[in-house]
């Protein structure tokens, strides 16, 4: 367990770089014998939370003092949180829990495996993923604001992009794709969630094509069929992302159990292309990758310090 905990030590850093429960605002309930920290515009940040913060950058081997530093990332925390909701700008509780599987497939562990480590050092899942979620959000927020990652780029943004790159479109794969769902009731998701994920993966050997595919459907018990559209590979789900890009025009990818039920997608036709519309994606998200990357954004820093002056903040 501690050579484990070293190794995670030493890779914590690296949970800034993934591209984990989707953002919201700390309840204000507080465990028997807990204290009152901090008041950020009426959230409450207790004694719990920032222990589990102290515990947090004893893993990040962090200098210094660590209850003030762990008290000043909670504001921080609770600040830029209610900046991505009233913004829009969050990353899906999907996202977060692709992100906290591979990054425990990328240390060797599995996900039970992962859990427990951070249980027993005292941080916990849930403030590990709420801790990464808002280090995934918060680059959207800054980009919308500053720069063009997290949102549409104007038409004079992207000719000044163009120009940059002598007029040369950036290339990306397009793809069109269909969901196929097989659907379990919420009442019945203990019971038989292995028995439809058998059912969907024997389907996929079956799978005539988008075209039929409705038709195939009906032979089946509550399965449904989504027609998704045109999805560039930027826009790619995380969930999904690996996989699809694995898979042939005409397959299917494996089957996932999801909140719907079982699911699997379907590539109808995959082809690269390289217009305006492709182009202006690929540099929204070679924006956004670049924020996320670097933890030093001044935009970040500007925006933050904006919000902590507006922001009624009470230490104890």
């Amino acid at each position: 367990m501690l050579l484990k905990l070293a190794n995670l030590r030493l890779l914590i850093v690296g949970t800034l770089c993934l591209a984990l429960a989707a953002i919201s605002i700390p309840q204000a309930s507080m465990a028997a014998g807990e204290q009152i920290k901090a008041i950020v515009n009426g959230v409450i940040i207790t004694s719990g939370d920032v222990g589990k913060r102290v515990n947090f950058l004893k893993l990040r081997r962090t200098p210094g003092n660590l209850q003030k530093i762990a008290t000043d990332e909670m504001v921080n925390e609770v600040l830029m949180r209610t900046e991505i909701i009233r913004t829009g700008m969050s990353v899906s509780t999907d996202d977060v829990d692709a992100a906290f599987v591979r990054f425990a497939k990328n240390n060797k562990m599995s996900t039970e495996q992962l859990t427990r480590i951070l249980e027993q050092a005292g941080i916990g899942v849930q403030h590990f993923k709420g801790y990464v979620g808002v280090q995934m959000s918060w680059p959207r927020v800054v980009q919308a604001r500053y720069g063009t990652g997290g949102s549409r780029m104007t038409n004079q943004q992207f000719i000044a992009r163009l120009k940059q790159d002598n007029g040369q479109k950036p290339k990306t794969n397009e793809y069109f794709l269909q969901q196929i769902i097989f659907v379990i009731p919420e009442a019945k998701r203990n019971k038989i969630t292995g028995q439809r994920k058998s059912e969907a993966e024997a389907s996929r050997k079956k799978y005539p094509g988008c075209a039929q595919a409705k038709i195939f459907a009906a032979t089946m018990r509550d399965v449904s069929i989504r027609d998704i559209g045109r999805v560039l590979e930027p826009q790619l789900p995380d969930t999904w992302k690996e996989s699809l890009m694995k898979t042939p025009a005409g397959g299917t990818t494996p089957a996932q159990v999801t909140e719907k039920g079982v699911e699997y997608l379907a590539i109808c036709k995959k082809r690269e292309v390289s217009d305006d519309f492709a182009a202006q994606i690929m540099y929204e998200a070679k924006d956004l990758q670049k924020a996320e990357k670097d933890a030093a954004d001044p935009d970040s820093k500007k925006y933050l310090e904006e919000l902590r002056k507006n922001a009624t903040i009470e230490l104890r």
